[in-house]
């Protein structure tokens, strides 16, 4: 799926800017009390949370704010509860959207994301009608100046990473992204770090099983509408199975 990835690796960019403008810090809190909340606070023991960590010192949010967010879930300073939805949902050309969120508020939420979505040709799809076009994988960013493709393959295969595609070749953000099933998230992980080597990103991610390709306009399109939809407060992440050229991806990136 290098297309989609190609369109995958601009939002994550827009979202590195994001965060330096610290505008995650709030969502990653949700995270790491959503994790606190399920299994405690010890990292340790508590792989779900040892992940929202690595989001929030990758984001450089304060330690104060990670310790508040711990406190507040753990008891030590009250705190609210939040639910886990998954809204599937459809952008123009049919592209196919999974929004997952954190929300202490159902039918907000569902109002907002509806609003967002009928206002630039999206809508919200039933349950089951997007979903099964994507897969849960594991997923790694590694910069480039960390290692070779030949040394990363070595690493990896063996722990269970399914596919290494580079990146933003020559330039600063020059990167291999490392992917796997799920299953084999922990082990990939493992294999990196006793290789020395720190990923600049790892999380989950829902892969899709089937693209839609996209001109120009197209792209720009869905690019607006999940730019949007990540800008909502309850939303976590966004997927699509959007698939564009690196021609059309560089003009994106370009503004």
């Amino acid at each position: 799926m290098a297309g989609h990835s190609h369109f995958a690796n601009i939002m994550h960019k827009k979202g590195r800017a994001d965060a330096k403008r610290g505008k995650t810090f709030s969502k990653i809190s949700r995270l790491i009390m959503a994790a606190v909340k399920l299994g405690g606070p010890n990292e340790r023991d508590n792989p779900r949370l040892g992940l929202a960590l690595e989001k929030a010192r990758a984001a450089n949010m304060p330690k104060d704010t990670i310790k508040r967010a711990i406190d507040r879930a753990s008891g030590a300073a009250g705190g609210e509860s939040f639910l886990e939805l998954t809204y599937e949902a459809y952008g123009p050309s049919g592209v196919a959207m999974l929004v997952e969120t954190l929300t202490d508020n159902r039918n907000r939420t569902n109002t907002e994301l509806r609003t967002i979505l009928d206002r630039n040709g999206g809508s919200m799809g039933a349950s089951g009608s997007v979903a099964y076009l994507f897969e849960r994988k594991g997923q790694f960013d590694i910069p480039a100046s960390q290692t070779s493709e030949e040394q990363l393959f070595d690493i990896v295969l063996e722990a269970g990473a399914d596919e290494i595609e580079p990146l933003d070749a020559g330039t600063d953000d020059a990167h291999f992204q490392v992917t796997c099933e799920a299953g084999a998230f922990s082990a990939v992980k493992e294999a990196l770090a006793a290789a020395g080597i720190e990923p600049s990103r790892s999380e989950y991610v829902m892969d899709p099983s089937t693209v839609v390709d996209a001109d120009e306009d197209l792209a720009r399109k869905i690019m607006k509408l999940q730019g949007l939809l990540e800008d909502n407060d309850d939303v976590q992440t966004v997927t699509t199975n959007l698939d564009v050229s690196p021609d059309i991806a560089a003009k994106l990136a370009a503004g």
